[in-house]
This record gives C-alpha cells, structure tokens and sequence, in this order.
C-alpha cells in the first residue's frame, strides 16, 4: 500500500468558471457564508486578496480529526473549466501523503470539498 497518493473528482455547477473562480481567488472571505456547515473563517496570512502570491487559509470544520494527525502533506486543487450555457466543470484534486499505510484514502476529504464546491455554486448565482 502506498502512502502518496491521489484521488479526484468532477462536479458540474450551474456558473460559469470565471464567476466561481473569483470567489476562491479574490473573494474567499466570502466561503464561510456561502458554506457555514463546512467552513470556519478564511484568512490572509501574507499580502492581500488580489495580489497573485497571497497566502489564504481556510479553517475548517472538522470531519473526521485533524488532518495534519493522518497525513504529512495535502495540496487540493479546483480547476474549473467551461461547460456552456453558463455552466462549468470543476474538477477536484486531493493529493496526498500519509502518515501510516493504516490511514485511509481522503475520500471524505474530496467529499467535503464537493459540497464546499455546491455550497460556492449558491453563492455564484446569487451575487
């Protein structure tokens, strides 16, 4: 059993990429409205909102523990792409490193994050 690995998954939305974009790069002071069940608060820990390079943190909610106590690194990455009529696919990507091979794939990880996705999409269309 590895301990690096990767897991990902796509969600459809009913936005456009550029508009869902905007709320995780410029706006993410936004995300613990629009996800209050998922998301604590976000923060700058470096520079600003719209300087490229910004460190942003999120702190979240937890589901299942700390997840720095099961892994020693976790990069997730939402790339959103044009689907049409104003829609987008956003694809989600977890990669990971366990601790220990007894720790279990993140899959609860990359569940949290398409509902945090869901909950963005609400946000996107009514602002």
């Amino acid at each position: 059993m590895a301990l690096q690995g990767k897991v990902e998954t796509e969600v459809e939305i009913k936005v456009p990429d550029d508009k869902f974009y905007n709320i995780f790069s410029k706006q993410a002071h936004h995300v613990p409205t629009a996800s209050p069940n998922h998301v604590e608060a976000v923060h700058v820990h470096e520079g600003d909102w719209e300087t490229d390079g910004s460190i942003k943190s999120v702190t979240m909610i937890g589901l299942e523990g700390d997840v720095l106590q099961e892994f020693k690194a976790m990069k997730i990455v939402l790339h959103a792409n044009p689907k049409g009529e104003g829609s987008s696919l956003v694809k989600v990507s977890i990669e990971y490193e366990k601790i220990t091979e007894e720790i279990p794939t993140p899959n609860n990880y990359l569940d949290f994050m398409v509902n945090v996705i869901k909950d963005e999409s609400y946000l996107c269309k009514n602002s």
